[in-house]
């Protein structure tokens, strides 16, 4: 165990405690008020195993899964059995139990359960066993990355990724940071209404010292659970820059923030193709014409071919119906690059109009709207609630493969 002076603080991440007796619980409020915990959104209810399974069935799951196992290690393996199939992709689970059990430690392991605490605990333990999660040699980064593109110049990329962000932030109630990385000409600054002193060009001048408290410093608080990194939006200088200068500040974010939406422009510089690339989901935000048409294809190709492991970028149509517009039919779109949409959003001057010029999200003019309908569907997908992403496995994945072969073989 991590001394108490050396315990890192945790990031910005969610954590759900079930506990079965009052003394795990009063550990646990104790903890809550610890400076190391100060970033975590942490949530406590009764119920053991058995009430995560039952909370998860039809909920989105946090970051971090807390419960405490009073019965013996078969019961508390089947439930988590039942828990894996409910559980989102890069969710973590700790596990306090009663039993000094080797085999059953080793089991929780090989099953990828972060850590197995044994009670009583205390507040430091506690705490460090969740520390060691996202700062230990074999941790993995908290946060999902979104970049969204346009496939040509003023197809409301921006205004996607905006809207998007904060959808991620006030109705999933994940935080998010939108970082903005149309370097001259950025807009996300005016569309939140916020004029930062500072922003991402103080980590691209210095990526040597950047690291989770530099960037901590360059957050600008737009709306709860959501920040900012903004762009310069200046043409004091040009922007030529290395394909790693941005990758610092990529890495410090994963490490901390649980969604990073990038606001890129429509251009294709080493960095930009770097920031893309490194993404977990990419979204192609394409008008319905033949311009659009060429662009969203190549860059599907291109991107495909640059991440094999990955999923295909997502194409999404935007300003579609604008009037007196020849456009080309959404199937026809779609069957030529085939890929499926992940969404439209229809063109609406006036909706989206009056969210630019009163620097808001459509989510505060019209909370009902099928616009912002479209930005939360688009928000669970992308986020992972509603699709598990091939590639990288957890604890979770893990058992939602062990418990759909034995399904198939039951069957």
């Amino acid at each position: 165990m991590m001394s108490e002076s050396t315990i890192a603080p945790l990031p910005y991440v969610a954590i759900q405690v079930f506990y079965e007796t009052s003394g795990v619980a009063a550990i646990v409020e104790e903890a809550t008020q610890d400076r190391r915990m100060a970033k975590a959104q942490i949530r406590v209810q009764a119920g053991g195993v058995v009430g995560a399974v039952e909370a998860y069935r039809d909920a989105p799951t946090p970051n971090v899964i807390v419960i405490e196992a009073m019965g013996d290690g078969s019961v508390l393996l089947s439930h988590l059995d039942q828990l894996a199939g409910s559980c989102d992709e890069g969710t973590r689970v700790l596990v306090i139990g009663h039993v000094n059990d080797v085999l059953l430690y080793r089991e929780l392991m090989r099953r990828g359960v972060s850590d197995y605490l044994v009670a009583p605990v205390d507040v430091v333990s506690f705490i460090s066993a969740l520390s060691a999660i996202f700062t230990g040699p074999e941790a993995k980064p908290v946060g999902r990355s979104i970049a969204v593109l346009g496939a040509k110049g003023g197809v409301g990329s921006s205004t996607i990724a905006h809207n998007l962000a904060y959808t991620i932030a006030q109705e999933m109630a994940v935080e998010t940071v939108i970082v903005d990385l149309d370097l001259p000409f950025g807009t996300a600054g005016l569309d939140f209404n916020q004029d930062p002193p500072q922003g991402i060009m103080e980590a691209a001048f210095d990526p040597g010292r950047v690291d989770v408290n530099m960037i901590e410093r360059l957050l600008t608080r737009c709306a709860p659970n959501l920040s900012l990194i903004a762009a310069p939006s200046s043409l004091e200088r040009v922007f030529d820059f290395s394909a790693e200068t941005f990758d610092p500040v990529c890495d410090a974010l994963r490490a901390s923030m649980p969604a990073i939406v990038y606001d890129v422009p429509h251009l294709w510089t080493a960095w930009a193709r770097q920031v893309v690339v490194g993404a977990d989901e990419v979204v192609i935000v394409a008008a319905p014409d033949l311009a659009n048409l060429r662009n969203a294809k190549n860059l599907i190709d291109t991107l495909a071919l640059a991440r094999p492991n990955d999923p295909r970028p997502r194409l999404l149509f935007n300003q579609v119906g604008l009037p007196k517009r020849p456009e080309i039919a959404a199937a026809e779109f779609s069957k030529a690059l085939e890929c499926e949409p992940v969404g439209m959003i229809g063109f609406d001057a006036q909706l989206f109009g009056a969210a630019s010029n009163n620097g808001q999200m459509i989510a505060e003019i019209q909370p009902k709207s099928k616009t912002q309908e479209a930005f939360l569907e688009l928000a669970r997908t992308l986020m992972g609630r509603q699709e598990v992403r091939i590639g990288k496995k957890t604890l979770l994945s893990t058992l939602r493969e062990r418990f759909a072969g034995r399904a198939n073989r039951a069957a």
